[in-house]
């Protein structure tokens, strides 16, 4: 997002949300429904500072309540906000910059912060590049078969028009992959590297899905 411009323009301790199975990248867009306590107290206190949230997977072990967290996030800005007659919140995230954590710090909140570090990831700060070698006609061979297998449907006009980054990033965040894969394509340090693991997961995921007894969502 153009008001962060480099790695030092965020700062070193955020809030985090901790969602297994969810996956923002940089540039992408994250809509949420809060209505735990406690992230109702997060929302409250980002919008009166710099409506920073990190999102983050878990890492097993760790207490119940409290479970490791993934090495690797992304930090998103609230760039939609409403609030329900129910009181729960309609936000959306966009996200910034993925961080690696380097401490998850005793805060007084009941939500939980770390300590972020962004530099490893200033690429995520630059405008997006063109993707070397793309074969889009291959690439949407792929998909088509992934979805089929697994009977799933997209708005085909949206996809033939998107460009390259946007079409990878919104596939790789929207399409139900494990915890585990997303994690996978977070971590790819740049987008020549998502774009691989994505294809490598449509091709494993429709071969995998010929022996399903029915459609699988994993």
């Amino acid at each position: 997002m153009s008001v962060y411009r480099k790695t030092s323009d965020l700062p070193s301790v955020i809030a985090v949300f901790p969602l297994n199975g969810a996956l923002l990248l940089p540039g992408g867009v994250m809509p949420l429904q809060i209505f735990e306590p406690r992230y109702l107290n997060m929302i409250d206190d980002v919008m009166r500072g710099d409506r920073l949230i990190g999102m983050i997977q878990t890492a097993p072990g760790g207490p119940r309540h409290t479970p490791h967290l993934a090495h690797v996030g992304c930090v998103g800005r609230i760039t939609s906000y409403s609030e329900t007659g129910d009181g729960k919140y309609l936000i959306a995230l966009t996200g910034v910059c993925r961080f690696e954590v380097l401490s998850e710090l005793a805060a007084p909140t009941p939500y939980r912060q770390v300590r972020a570090a962004f530099a490893p990831f200033q690429i995520d700060l630059l405008p997006d590049g063109e993707v070397e070698a793309f074969d889009r006609k291959a690439f949407l061979a792929v998909l088509r078969r992934y979805l089929e297998r697994r009977q799933l449907g997209v708005e085909w006009e949206v996809i033939d028009a998107a460009p390259a980054a946007a079409l990878i990033s919104s596939l790789a965040m929207a399409l139900p992959f494990s915890a585990a894969e997303k994690q996978a394509l977070l971590e790819a340090p740049d987008l020549a590297s998502r774009l691989q693991t994505l294809c490598t997961l449509l091709e494993m995921g429709g071969l995998l899905a010929e022996d399903d007894d029915g459609p699988s969502l994993n």
